[in-house]
């Protein structure tokens, strides 16, 4: 909903999608908990990590969509919702998150969050076996408690310094974006809070047993806080919101998390057939959306179908969901089975 803002939409979906920029910190400390809960579970079993098994594994589900993707846009510009793409170099080596123009070089512009999703895939295992080779892996929730901090350091010094002298020009939009928005080190919240939680569940039995204990409380709180980030967010590039608001988000939906895994929730007992479906197709949804929506409107606009409408918005989501299938049956399921040929070749 809030990328569908970028094109012809009906009035409501202003109101409705104005924090859905928020899905991004979501899909971030989800990313860290589970990613991270999935090392720890391996390094309490094992006491380290298999760098081949853990980067054979994200490189089957993440590399063949995206660089199917990649081709679409480089090869059919009809595909591109605008447009001027980042050099190929940039999303080749998933760096395209810095010095991201997102007023000139705008399309594809949302596979800046899979940069830094891909960065953390990279560093995150190298660095817990520094931390087991040196003893310091005690204090895994510690050193990520200090990457969140920085990270809002990073923002409020970067708002000093970079943002206030634009804040009446021109410029500001693609002056935020590029230094606040898109840069892996100005948005490292979500991750941090996932890797504390995944931590704290793998190794603390105290913290372990106030989720599993007060899950519906922990839900509760955690809809108060994302209430009141969104409140603090509600100029998203605000001072406030720039340097604090996605701290406040990501702490929202770590709460949120550890309620949906507490065995004493509604949420962990709460079962749905859609929402798992829709799960599986949310990285291919994620990757071709927006030229999915483009195209469609397009073609619709040649109709005489207005792209304002919500026929328009039904049409649209059913042409990501109709186009995440052919991903899912063309690309990730061959390449599931290629990933656990590979694996079972090993073991």
């Amino acid at each position: 909903m809030y990328h569908y803002r970028a094109f012809k939409h009906p009035a409501w979906i202003d109101t409705i999608g104005k924090f859905g920029w928020t899905g991004v910190d979501l899909f971030f400390v989800l990313s860290g908990f589970l990613i991270s809960g999935q090392l720890f579970k391996e390094i309490e079993k094992s006491g380290s990590i298999s760098l081949k098994t853990f980067f054979t594994k994200r490189f089957f589900r993440i590399i063949p969509p995206y660089y199917f993707t990649l081709a679409l846009y480089f090869l059919f510009p009809f595909f591109r919702e605008r447009e001027a793409l980042s050099p190929f170099w940039k999303f080749a080596t998933f760096t395209q998150n810095y010095g991201l123009d997102v007023i000139a070089r705008g399309t594809f512009s949302h596979a800046w969050s899979l940069c830094i999703e891909e960065q953390f895939y990279l560093f995150l295992p190298l660095a817990l076996l520094v931390m087991i080779k040196t003893k310091a892996f005690r204090y895994t929730a510690i050193f990520a408690a200090l990457l969140m901090i920085l990270s809002l350091v990073f923002r409020w010094i970067i708002w000093k310094n970079c943002i206030v002298p634009v804040l009446d020009t021109e410029g500001f939009w693609k002056e935020w974006y590029m230094e606040i928005y898109y840069p892996t080190h100005t948005r490292l919240d979500g991750l941090a809070i996932g890797v504390i939680a995944g931590y704290l569940m793998q190794y603390s039995s105290r913290f372990k047993n106030i989720v599993h204990n007060n899950g519906n409380r922990l839900f509760i709180l955690g809809i108060i806080l994302l209430g009141i980030s969104f409140w603090v967010c509600n100029d998203q590039v605000s001072e406030e919101a720039s340097i604090f608001g996605f701290t406040f988000v990501a702490i929202s939906y770590g709460i949120i998390l550890m309620a949906s895994v507490s065995r004493s929730s509604f949420l962990f007992r709460s079962k749905s057939y859609i929402t798992s479906q829709l799960s599986t197709l949310s990285y291919a949804v994620y990757l071709s959306h927006k030229g999915i929506i483009h195209m469609i409107q397009d073609a619709l606009g040649q109709l005489g179908v207005e792209g304002s409408g919500n026929i328009s918005l039904l049409i649209c989501l059913a042409g990501c969901i109709a186009g995440s299938l052919l991903y899912r049956f063309m690309i990730e399921s061959p390449s599931s089975k290629l990933k656990y040929r590979i694996l079972n070749e090993r073991t």
